[in-house]
């Protein structure tokens, strides 16, 4: 039996076999965060190579690969952070005293919906830079490009629903709320302009 606590650590060394087995296995974890965050990272991988392809074509896209690179590997973490996170939610389940258990559970939530939040935060720079590579990179990569930008956003309203859901949970109001459904909004405008669809 794998649980958040003691196999999170080896989601990314897993055969994609593997871990695709592990989602729809009957555990929680990996769930919907972990799976939102290896979109965000398998489209900052395509949006990697569409623009070390496009260096012919854009003056900026040797930065735009470094970008994108930065992004999977700040992204692909939170994969393991956000089953650790639900981890806390259960053990914060399990407190025997019901005053203490309630608070637990919303702190737990509240904390919760950090991780989803950064992952749409990463999402919509992702978006963006395969925007730019949609635009003004190798056209022999725009399906590549356009796939970066879609799966992105995939990620981010995924994530940033998420996060919206955990807060909602915890019966917390705050900034990151507004946050959330600002990046959808943000992300969804990328897709537009990405498809030519702004005008």
């Amino acid at each position: 039996m794998h649980t958040p606590e003691n196999t999170t650590s080896e989601y990314l060394d897993l055969p994609l076999g593997e871990f695709l087995d592990r989602v729809a296995s009957d555990e929680a974890a990996p769930g919907g965060g972990s799976v939102a965050a290896i979109a965000v990272a398998l489209a900052a991988g395509l949006a990697g190579m569409a623009a070390r392809l496009s260096a012919g074509q854009l003056a900026e896209a040797p930065g735009l690969a470094e970008r994108a690179d930065a992004s999977r590997s700040r992204v692909a973490p939170l994969a393991r952070a956000d089953a650790q996170s639900y981890g806390r939610v259960l053990d914060a389940l399990r407190e025997p005293d019901p005053e203490t258990r309630a608070v637990r559970i919303r702190d737990a939530l509240s904390g919760a919906a950090d991780v989803p939040l950064a992952v749409a935060e990463i999402g919509n720079e992702v978006a963006g830079i395969a925007a730019r590579l949609v635009e003004e990179g190798n056209p022999n990569l725009e399906g590549d490009a356009i796939t970066a930008v879609l799966l992105a956003d995939a990620g981010v309203r995924a994530a940033a629903t998420l996060a919206e859901i955990n807060l909602s949970s915890a019966n917390v109001e705050d900034d990151r709320l507004g946050r959330a459904n600002e990046l959808v909004e943000k992300t969804a405008a990328t897709v537009r302009r990405a498809r030519g669809e702004d005008g």
